[in-house]
């Protein structure tokens, strides 16, 4: 079948499927498709894939269904276009794609697709991490540590490699404190060349306070970041 024929087919639907999306996509990469799609690249779409990531969690944290249905259908799509251009070079199909998540989801369930036996939750986390150090082959911390993405937000990222590196593990939610007002005295006694490395130490110590007290610091930002914008719009509709 021609993609005019394609293209055709699809035009007479009144509604699509996985399997469209699919046939939409080859279409657009075609050389009857269009010329930007063609034109992309996984350098050139990467910010689209990142940006279309946290548009999910915006209509999560909106509790929106209509927007998540909808930024999950464009996420989908973003995926379906990387997949795409390793098709076109013969290195891997999203059927690859589909086959090898499949089969790393059943390895890392034995408590339902085998027979280990787990209590709760925490067994399950244990488990997971087990099982992924084995398939990665990272043995040691540092390999652990290093296998965490740098591109990660950085809050995000440094209580990451905090906890995994049993940063401040055992130590009081005072000691943390206690911790962050040292930082931050050592903040205000910095000279310029000082001032990167020392903030960059107070906010690794706001993280591991956060992380033992049982708060997300890029949530908590977030969420004070939209009380800034708050009290800006308040303050401008008192003018």
């Amino acid at each position: 079948m021609t993609v005019e024929q394609n293209v055709q087919d699809l035009m007479k639907k009144t509604r699509y499927d996985f399997s469209d999306l699919c046939a939409i996509m080859s279409i657009l990469r075609s050389d009857a498709g269009c010329p930007w799609d063609r034109e992309q690249d996984h350098h050139s779409i990467r910010k689209c894939l990142i940006e279309e990531t946290y548009e999910v969690v915006e209509a999560i944290d909106t509790e929106n269904p209509a927007l998540l249905r909808e930024e999950l259908g464009d996420l989908l799509f973003q995926i379906l276009f990387h997949a795409e251009i390793e098709r076109e070079r013969q290195t891997f199909s999203l059927d690859d794609v589909i086959h090898e998540i499949s089969v790393k989801m059943i390895h890392r369930h034995p408590h339902v697709f085998g027979n280990v036996q787990v209590r709760n939750s925490a067994d399950v986390l244990q488990n997971w991490e087990s099982i992924k150090t084995e398939e990665k082959q990272r043995n040691t911390k540092v390999e652990k540590l290093r296998a965490i993405p740098p591109m990660m937000p950085a809050l995000m990222r440094a209580t990451k490699v905090g906890k995994k590196a049993g940063q401040a593990e055992g130590e009081s939610v005072g000691a943390l404190t206690d911790a962050v007002s040292a930082h931050l005295s050592a903040f205000h006694d910095a000279n310029p060349e000082q001032m990167h490395e020392r903030m960059g130490k107070l906010l690794m110590a706001v993280c591991n306070l956060s992380r033992a007290v049982g708060v997300d610091p890029e949530h908590a930002l977030m969420d004070e970041t939209d009380h800034l914008i708050d009290r800006v719009a308040k303050e401008e509709e008192c003018k």
